[in-house]
């Protein structure tokens, strides 16, 4: 698995509950541009509409070497999931009012893109300081045993 993009606000920004891969339908250039790397996840979502699941904001760059037919950074994007797993998400969306986060692109041993979503719950203001309080408390850890 070589990892193209990672989604680290996601951690900060959310509680992550489950995860699951999908597929990414991608057009001309943009498999060029993910082998270069040139993705952005940081404001990326996904969205379920009509019994199809997209993801919107993830910013694929233009391929360098494109021409006319390049393809547009910031369109939605169609992912591919099995429509009883959509059903799933869906309903669990609508009752408990969970987002679809993306949280990282790669590509897998076969060579496909491939995205992994999650079901996320927004963390209050005081989650995410607490948060800090113990990334600051682990890195005076570290630093103290490093001495």
């Amino acid at each position: 698995m070589k990892l193209i993009a990672q989604n680290r606000k996601a951690r900060f920004q959310f509680h992550l509950l489950q995860k699951m891969e999908a597929g990414i339908e991608l057009r001309g250039t943009e498999v060029k541009a993910l082998r270069n790397g040139s993705v952005s996840l940081t404001e990326a979502y996904c969205k379920i509409d009509s019994g199809e699941i997209y993801l919107y904001n993830a910013n694929i760059s233009q391929y360098s070497h494109g021409n006319v037919w390049n393809h547009d950074p910031v369109r939605p994007r169609k992912l591919l999931l099995h429509k009883n797993e959509i059903l799933r998400l869906d309903q669990k969306v609508k009752e408990r009012g969970l987002t679809l986060v993306p949280t990282r692109m790669y590509f897998n041993e076969r060579g496909k893109a491939k995205i992994e979503i999650a079901l996320a719950k927004g963390k209050k203001l005081y989650d995410k300081r607490e948060d800090i309080a113990k990334r600051d408390l682990e890195r005076r850890l570290r630093s103290r045993t490093d001495r």
